[in-house]
């Protein structure tokens, strides 16, 4: 595809000086802000991702925050996802739907205290929307966008790097919990998540003005851990079945259909927005859902639109991401297929841009 224009509209982020430094050779745009997603290539960047360790610059994660009296009712009427149980110091995954159920974002929130919550998001502009429902019911809540930029750790030596810079006690934060470290007199939420499934953690950077020395810092610590930059990457990504929204899932989708009706506890999630609609869909299950899939043949080409899916000359489905496994030898896939062909073996065509491939619904993603 042609290049992007640069311009202001095109945020940077404040670690992208230390991203321009290591060499990144391609970016998305994620949040209106520059996304880096390839470094050396995606290949030699994925077998790094999963042998060492790498550092990555997700401040594309915007956080929208919700503080005052109110937060929690209104972090409540967003999701589906019960919330009453969820104490300070708890990251849960929160899918975000609208009045008919329809997917508007899949965010990690972050409790801070009982008044003040973080909603780490994905690709859309949900400020807006949250912004909406606060000022159409009067709710006592403040919803802005804070100074807080998300530096990502992943790799089977995330544990290591990070112990150097935040000492021992960064080891014990158990999955989808946070602590509170400090690096030069400022206090910065520590969290065990992050876009891949090597394992690490995500550091809410809060302030601007520390991220390039925290960049540094950690590259110092990390110099005989092969420490690298990284980004979130597309064959781990689909490997994983980590979904991404806006490609695997949009507002026509509902939780459901994407795989994610655990995260709903739609019975007691009482004050959801989506909740009625979500009733139904829950009672009566969804017609589709998202699925792995393999596809035979060489390397596919870039999917950068949905791929049609069909089973003798019927279309069942699309494919949304695909790419080449070099560690399963195989064409990897998500797709959303209708429940008459969603069985695990079912055996599907696909329409690539190279023609067509046959491919077979998997019992599950590959890692």
């Amino acid at each position: 595809m042609a290049l992007i224009s640069p311009s202001r509209r095109l945020r940077r982020t404040p670690f992208s000086a230390g991203v321009e430094a290591a060499g990144v050779k391609a970016y998305t745009i994620y949040n209106h802000m520059l996304l880096p997603t390839i470094f050396e290539s995606v290949e030699a960047d994925y077998h790094h991702l999963k042998n060492h360790v790498q550092v990555w610059d997700v401040s594309v994660e915007r956080q929208v925050e919700l503080r005052g009296p109110d937060a929690a009712r209104l972090m409540q009427m967003l999701t589906p996802r019960d919330l009453r149980s969820m104490l300070p110091g708890r990251c849960f995954y929160v899918p975000i739907v609208d009045e008919t159920g329809g997917m508007l974002n899949d965010p990690v929130a972050v409790k801070l205290a009982e008044d003040r919550w973080w909603i780490s998001i994905a690709d859309s502009d949900l400020l807006l929307w949250v912004k909406g429902i606060a000022n159409g019911y009067r709710l006592d809540v403040l919803v802005d966008e804070p100074d807080v930029s998300p530096l990502a750790v992943q790799g089977p030596k995330a544990d290591d790097l990070m112990a150097r810079v935040f000492g021992d006690a960064v080891r014990d934060i158990r999955f989808f919990r946070f602590g509170m470290f400090e690096f030069e007199g400022r206090d910065l939420a520590v969290a065990r998540s992050g876009y891949s499934k090597q394992g690490g953690f995500e550091i809410y950077v809060s302030g601007s003005d520390i991220a390039m020395p925290l960049w540094e810092t950690l590259f110092a610590a990390g110099e005989d851990l092969n420490v690298r930059a990284g980004c979130p990457n597309a064959i781990e990504r689909i490997e994983g079945g980590l979904l991404s929204y806006g490609n695997d899932m949009t507002d026509d989708n509902t939780p459901h259909e994407c795989g994610l009706g655990r995260f709903c506890d739609t019975q007691t999630a009482i004050g959801c927005i989506g909740r009625d609609a979500l009733l139904r869909v829950a009672k009566e299950g969804p017609v589709q859902q998202i699925r792995a899939i393999a596809i035979e043949g060489d390397p596919v080409p870039l999917c950068d639109r949905a791929w049609p899916l069909f089973a003798q000359g019927r279309r069942v489905g699309q494919i949304t991401s695909a790419t080449w496994s070099p560690d399963y030898a195989t064409n990897v896939a998500i797709g959303m297929v209708r429940m008459t062909h969603w069985d695990s073996g079912t055996a599907l065509e696909v329409e690539t841009p190279d023609g067509m491939r046959s491919a077979t619904v998997q019992p599950g993603f590959w890692l």
